[in-house]
């Protein structure tokens, strides 16, 4: 199940209480959607300290509506919450709130989805709910909302989980004006890993027992739940697994390794790092000072043990030592930096060759390679380049390049990143070269683990990505996905040197699930997986294996690739003729001579480099196309605008004909099995397979594949007889434990004001945190 329907599950749902004369007749109420609700700000801060979290939400929700709005809500409850203390406040005024049942919630849900003939409600099938008052929203009035509750956080595998439900796609499409969410971390026991798959947050580690992680947004469409991971551990390297398998295929999982923020001066791994600079007449100017500031930097955060030289190169080469210098006697840096200066050609094969000759090959070195410009000195020729370097350079060589500007070679520095373990970042005109060398350096100054590998006992894992393991630094964090075959419990040991010596660290009571997991590590695996692909295509020339599997990939988890624009466009793509057709097609469109240089060139790197580096899957969920005919909203109005590409759990699903149409569905083998809308047979599917919940709340005709089974659901038709899946005993993982059902507690009503009782807030919250996501009506008479 979706993360135990965490994901959108807070949603709330307001059915208005309407205002009929006494004795009036009254119809079953019509709902609209407000589109001009919208929320001024969201404010969350989150403090967690040993596990316990305490979130504080102070939002502003803005009614732009000329009519007053109030009602009595339904907030659909998550399974196992279990939070500690609540108080909330609307206008200094609490709330006082009812628990339903599973079994009396789900009959409210399917009503209003039998009447309203919306099934977004299935989102909650088979969880409880609260049902509260509230007060009226005035017309043209702001109402400010302010809440603080504590819970426990739930802990899998070491990884502690904090996650804060936000989404508001499925009642307005109005974004938040601004968002700010910020949590600060303490912990008894050291912090490893801090990682969030679902936003680009910045963590800053202060220590080894702090941590804080921060992420801002303006006019943002919160449409994912905000989600962080962190592990403690006494270990010197932490080591981390999350999982997911559907029943019938191979799994998916995410590892990750993160050692201690403050190492030892005695472990940390002696290194050489090597700077070499270009120097030529394309430098002039603000480039070459920014390059001499990167330069200082880098010196002034060696580490003791450290040896350095550093290289300028134009014509010729110009060396601050003829040979490696000590870090802890480094002599007058400064005077050399600073006498720098942009003149003559680009002459990068002999000052790599000059860092490769001063290589010692006991210690691992770090090549900071910097250019701006094409080759025009020495060897020019791209290939030879390569193959030069390729048998000049020592196995302990890690090369890290930065192109400068667009005039660089993409193609050479990508495959020397690639052939010695290193990656390339590309600074644009705008950016500032020391901040983001500095950035960079920051990162990997202090290496505590050199040439790792891992082993995953009994358990069977390919398509690693990154397919080369990079050293570990301090500070930092390896992130690794994979598929694995089958699941079972697994000791996961990590090898490496430190100075020479390998050290050895054993994992135990790591499970790969047999089914169910974390449902995001699909699509970040798919994604990780394209950009390798698409590097490889771009340096290593058209293939059709690998263009098919891009093509295979950015269909089935919808991430949109050059070759892939047709998920949008193309009709065909759930055929094996119709994918071999848009391969074909993909291959002549891209046939003609790549370009290795100019901006277009820089970006395609760069966006290969994102996709391949990504720590959270690509999101395409507003991806939209002009409807040829229009969709009708609830209230009458024409939609004008339909969404061609969802993204729902680890499935993708695309618009095709009026129909929402799972990509893993296969025309060739699949033959549908037609379920009638909000039928009673429609209804029995959700019993046997409340999961299936999440996919059919996206509209009233999809198609979705599950347990090899294709069903379509399908308006104006009655009951008929379809193939209810049956889910067997073995399809229970013991990794994810049943929480279904709330506990004898929940029969009872809620205090207001502060309250402390299981299962409460999170439903509160979902009312903040969807953004006043209502489902209104107008009082009568207004």
């Amino acid at each position: 199940m979706r993360k135990l329907l965490l994901s959108l599950l807070f949603a709330l749902v307001l059915v208005l209480a309407i205002g009929f004369p006494a004795g009036a007749q009254t119809d079953p109420p019509e709902f609209i959607f407000p589109r001009d609700l919208h929320i001024a700000y969201q404010r969350v801060d989150v403090s967690i300290d040993n596990q316990v979290a305490t979130t504080r939400i102070d939002q502003l929700f803005v009614n732009d509506n000329d009519f007053m709005m109030e009602g009595t809500y339904l907030f659909p409850l998550p399974e196992g919450a279990a939070v500690t203390e609540l108080t909330m406040w609307v206008d200094g005024v609490p709330i006082e709130a009812k628990v339903l049942g599973a079994e009396e919630a789900r009959n409210i849900y399917d009503t209003i989805v039998r009447q309203m003939r919306d099934p977004a409600l299935l989102e909650y099938v088979g969880t409880s709910a609260i049902q509260a008052n509230v007060f009226p929203i005035p017309a043209n009035a702001e109402r400010r909302i302010e809440i603080e509750y504590t819970q426990v956080l739930p802990a899998e595998n070491g990884l502690i989980h904090y996650l804060y439900p936000q989404s508001t796609d499925l009642y307005t499409n109005l974004p938040l004006d601004s968002q700010s969410i910020r949590v600060e971390i303490a912990s008894r026991d050291e912090i490893r890993t801090v990682y969030s798959p679902s936003h680009a947050v910045a963590i800053d580690r202060p220590d080894a027992f702090h941590a804080v992680a921060g992420y801002e947004a303006q006019n943002v469409q919160p449409d994912r739940d905000f989600e962080l991971f962190y592990s403690v551990t006494a270990d010197d390297i932490g080591l981390n697994l999350l999982t997911f398998k559907e029943p019938g295929e191979d799994g998916f999982f995410l590892l990750l390794v993160a050692p201690t923020v403050e190492v030892d001066p005695d472990e940390v791994i002696a290194k050489d790092v090597l700077l070499v600079i270009d120097t030529s007449g394309s430098m002039h100017g603000e480039k070459l000072a920014q390059a001499q500031e990167a330069a200082r930097f880098v010196v002034d955060n060696l580490n003791p043990q450290d040896q350095f030289n550093i290289i300028s190169f134009s014509t010729g080469t110009r060396n601050f030592a003829p040979e490696l210098v000590p870090a802890s006697e480094p002599g007058d840096t400064d005077s050399f930096i600073n006498s720098l200066e942009a003149i003559g050609g680009t002459n990068i094969s002999q000052a790599l060759l000059e860092a490769y000759n001063q290589m010692e090959d006991d210690r691992p070195a770090t090549i900071i390679f910097l250019t701006d410009g094409l080759p025009t000195e020495g060897i020019v020729d791209t290939p030879l380049l390569l193959n030069t370097f390729e048998q000049s350079a020592p196995d302990n060589a890690r090369l890290f390049a930065f192109g400068v500007g667009y005039d660089v070679d993409t193609f050479l520095l990508d495959s020397l990143a690639e052939n010695h373990r290193g990656t390339t970042t590309y600074v644009r005109p705008e950016q500032d070269i020391s901040e983001v060398v500095s950035s960079f350096y920051a990162k990997v100054s202090t290496p505590v683990l050199a040439n790792i590998s891992l082993d995953f006992g009994d358990i069977v894992v390919e398509q690693l990505y990154p397919p080369e393991l990079p050293d570990l630094f301090a500070g930092t964090q390896l992130v690794l996905t994979g598929r694995y075959r089958e699941g079972g419990p697994a000791t996961i040991t990590l090898r490496g040197e430190v100075n020479g010596q390998e050290e050895t660290f054993a994992y135990e009571d790591n499970t790969f699930r047999t089914s169910g997991g974390d449902d995001f590590i699909p699509r970040l695996w798919a994604t990780r997986a394209i950009g390798h692909l698409l590097t490889q295509i771009r340096l290593h020339g058209e293939n059709t294996e690998l263009v098919q599997s891009v093509v295979n990939l950015s269909i089935r988890y919808g991430i949109i690739t050059p070759y892939t624009s047709y998920l949008i466009e193309e009709d065909d793509i759930f055929s094996e003729i119709g994918r071999r057709t848009i391969t074909e097609e993909a291959e002549a469109e891209f046939a003609f001579p790549r370009l290795f240089s100019g901006e277009d060139a820089v970006e395609e790197a760069a966006a290969e480099r994102n996709l391949s580096a990504a720590e959270a899957p690509i999101e395409v969920t507003r991806v939209v196309i002009e409807t040829v005919e229009m969709e009708v909203q609830a209230d009458g109005e024409p939609a004008g605008v339909q969404e061609a590409v969802q993204q729902v759990g680890s499935k993708t699903f695309v618009w095709r004909n009026g129909v929402w149409m799972d990509t893993a569905y296969d025309a060739d083998t699949m033959t549908p099995e037609e379920v009638g809308f909000a039928t009673d047979t429609y209804f029995d599917l959700l019993t046997a397979a409340p999961e299936l919940g999440q996919y059919l709340a996206i509209g009233e005709q999809v198609l979705v594949v599950y347990r090899d089974v294709a069903y379509q659901i399908v308006t104006g038709e009655g009951d008929r007889e379809v193939t209810l899946p049956v889910i067997s005993n073995s399809d229970d993982d013991p990794a994810n434990p049943s929480n279904s059902g709330a506990s004898a507690e929940t029969d009872n009503k809620l205090s207001t004001g502060t309250c402390t009782a299981a299962m409460i807030f999170p439903l509160f919250l979902g009312v903040l945190a969807a953004g006043f996501g209502l489902r209104l009506r107008r009082k009568k008479g207004d």
